[in-house]
This record gives C-alpha cells, sequence and structure tokens, in this order.
C-alpha cells in the first residue's frame, strides 16, 4: 500500500538553510521517490543556482510551482471542539485507510470549493492519478488519491462524509440488546404494583 502523509511547509530553504522571511517568494518542488512523492522548499536564489535550468525538461523532479510564505501566526484557541472537513481530512490522511479513499476525495473537493486547498499538480503513480492540494494558509500538502467514483457510488461515499463529519473517527457504540435477564427484571417490576398504589381487586367475588 503506498504510504500517504501530509508535508508541511519548510520554515527556511531545504538548500541553503536560511529562514524565509515574510511574504518571501520561494519554489516548491516535488520528486518522485517511488511510492510517495518528497517535497522540498528552496528559495529563489537557490531555485535560480541550482534547479531552474532544469525546469524546462524536470530533471530530478516531476512538479513545481512559486509560493509566498506567510509567518506562521498563533492560532486562537477554539471554544467549541468538533470534527470539520478540514481536520477530517488530515486525520484520514494520516490513519491512510483504504475503505476512506473516496471520503478523502469528497472532502478535499469539498476544501477546494471553500478556497481553502488549490490543486497545484496533477500526478501518476503506478497507473493512478494523485492530486497534490497545497493549503492556503499552512502552505501544507495533502496527497490525494483519485478513486474514479462511479454515479452509482457517490451516495454511498456521501453517507460516510456525513457521518464521519457527525461522529468522527470513532462513532458512538451502538445500544446493546438486553440479557435474558434483564428482560426478566423489566416485567418483574411492571407487573409488582408502586408505592402506594393498591392491589387489583379480586375479580372473584364471595356469595
Amino acid at each position: 500500500m503506498i504510504e500517504w502523509n501530509i508535508q508541511s511547509r519548510a520554515h527556511a530553504c531545504q538548500a541553503c538553510h536560511k529562514p524565509f522571511s515574510d511574504k518571501e517568494a520561494f519554489w516548491t518542488l516535488l520528486f518522485d521517490q517511488r511510492h510517495s512523492y518528497e517535497r522540498l522548499d528552496v528559495c529563489g536564489s537557490c531555485w535560480t543556482a541550482q534547479y531552474s535550468q532544469g525546469a524546462t525538461d524536470r530533471k530530478g523532479f516531476v512538479s513545481f510551482w512559486q509560493s509566498v510564505y506567510a509567518a506562521p501566526r498563533p492560532a486562537a484557541p477554539d471554544p467549541i471542539q468538533k470534527e470539520t472537513a478540514e481536520s477530517l481530512l488530515r486525520k484520514l490522511v494520516e490513519q491512510n485507510d483504504p475503505s476512506h479513499i473516496g471520503a478523502r476525495f469528497i472532502l478535499a473537493a469539498m476544501l477546494e470549493r471553500k478556497r481553502l486547498l488549490k490543486v497545484k499538480a496533477q500526478l501518476s503513480l503506478e497507473h493512478q492519478r494523485i492530486f497534490v492540494y497545497e493549503h492556503v494558509r499552512s502552505g501544507d500538502l495533502f496527497h490525494i488519491l483519485d478513486p474514479n467514483l462511479q454515479l452509482d457510488q457517490l451516495e454511498e461515499v456521501q453517507r460516510d462524509v456525513a457521518q464521519l463529519l457527525e461522529h468522527g473517527l470513532n462513532p458512538p457504540a451502538p445500544p446493546q440488546p438486553a440479557t435474558a435477564s434483564e428482560r426478566d427484571n423489566n416485567r418483574g417490576s411492571e407487573s409488582q404494583p408502586s408505592e402506594g398504589e393498591a392491589a387489583p381487586a379480586n375479580s372473584t367475588s364471595m356469595e
């Protein structure tokens, strides 16, 4: 099985190790590592000196693009902890469960429509199409496999996404059926008169 993970944006050039400054332009390159893709973020100087001449024929890398670095801001605490499409997608990518391949694809498409993710590349690995999404704020990369969903599969995948958004990856356990002893106890308690309640009169009269 192909191993996927979320590749975070570097905060310094991975060639010369110089820290990126806020709003500095930098380049992202993707290298094919047989069963995965490796990300490399480099500054403009290293791009020009080491990689730009190979950009036309892509020697050594399969895709590249330019981005603008945004210095990380402290995240405000969320007073209400709830599952969102983004947090769920991150968990599903890290979990790498093949049964949720359709859910990952749908969630990524939802975040693309909300302009939180942008497609940066379309790649092919082992005859499968892969969308490379970049988070517009954090710069994190998400590798999303195209499941080639058919129309008769969409409804089931949408139900799966709805359940995951509502209950997360650990849904509440379904109620267990009562045991025989519990059912007998319930019937016994129903047949006993409650406190202050008169017992039913005997239907047989004395002559």
